[in-house]
């Protein structure tokens, strides 16, 4: 496993990192204990660095995440988890005010039983009114980052152009990392023209969904996903391609986000089975194919870097 620090905050995480959206059944059901489990299998062989949500699951992500932590040493994780995004009775939420994002703070942090949070992110920001995220939901998050409540203070979105604007309009050092998802991937490298600035202004990076929510999986994507059919046939035939070298797509997707990327800092993938957790550990500590890699781009071609609508 190989540890990088994220921007300029002291936080040496390991480039593969546990997102436990799964926790919360977000992509099927899981039993509880094997979701636990998942949890310590990545913790004792590497992974520092755990990303949460109480919107994933609407708050059962973070209830189960808790139930696991209690048996980890603090030290030997980064945990990051996030506000502005919520659920209740099914239907999701959405909550950028002081209050309520100071109060999901603390709400989350007894869920989890742990007594600071070390990174805490505003929860894809496409959603608000960007203007109050830059004067109203990070100034609360920068208080409580004073008070040590939290140590260090993030944003998250699908569009990388949103987390670009909300940091040219607040005071330098406001915001300390970003967190993107399906742009540093086999098909989608659109981060590469945002690490210079996120570089320039000390931002450190956190990538997430190495699969593109499913596009690049043997499986596919899943009916809800919001990629055009063009793109999904391109992944499909991609992956068939890879099955026939013997070499699962998924193994090279995750390679790929992992790779020797000195402006990503971790790259998030979840699930809530040791066995999977402990299969994408090997594939990240094992050699890339380079020339799959310049196969699968070709197949994929003009569908590169291809937008889907919000989710």
């Amino acid at each position: 496993m190989v540890y990088n620090e994220i921007g300029k905050t002291g936080m040496r995480v390991s480039n593969l990192g546990f997102g436990a959206s799964s926790l919360g059944g977000v992509f099927h059901d899981i039993r509880e204990a094997e979701g636990i489990k998942a949890v310590h299998t990545a913790v004792e062989n590497g992974i520092n660095f755990i990303d949460v949500s109480p919107y994933y699951g609407h708050l059962k992500a973070e209830t189960v995440l808790g139930k696991a932590l209690v048996d980890i040493q603090r030290d030997k994780y980064y945990l990051s988890t996030k506000v502005g995004r919520y659920g209740k009775d099914g239907k999701n939420t959405w909550d950028y005010s002081a209050k309520r994002v100071t109060d999901s703070v603390y709400e989350s942090m007894e869920r989890l039983h742990i007594d600071y949070i070390d990174l805490i992110n505003v929860h894809d920001v496409e959603f608000a009114d960007l203007h109050q995220i830059v004067d109203e939901t990070l100034p609360a998050l920068v208080k409580l980052r004073e008070e040590g409540v939290v140590k260090h203070v993030g944003i998250t979105d699908l569009q990388p152009e949103n987390l670009k604007w909300v940091i040219e309009h607040v005071p330098a050092g406001t915001v300390e990392s970003v967190l993107c998802f399906c742009h540093y991937c086999l098909n989608d490298e659109l981060l590469n023209e945002y690490f210079d600035f996120f570089e320039q202004n000390n931002i450190g990076v956190i990538n997430a969904s190495p699969f593109s929510m499913g596009l690049l999986s043997k499986r596919g994507a899943p009916a809800w996903h919001p990629a055009p059919d063009s793109l999904k046939e391109a992944c499909a035939k991609a992956a068939a391609y890879c099955e026939e070298k013997g070499y699962p797509i998924e193994k090279l997707a995750v390679q790929y986000s992992c790779s020797n990327n000195s402006h990503i800092a971790t790259t998030l993938f979840s699930s809530a089975n040791p066995a999977n957790v402990l299969k994408n550990i090997d594939y990240v500590n094992a050699p890339m194919d380079e020339q799959l890699v310049e196969d699968v781009q070709k197949i994929i071609g003009d569908h590169m870097r291809v937008r889907w609508a919000n989710t």
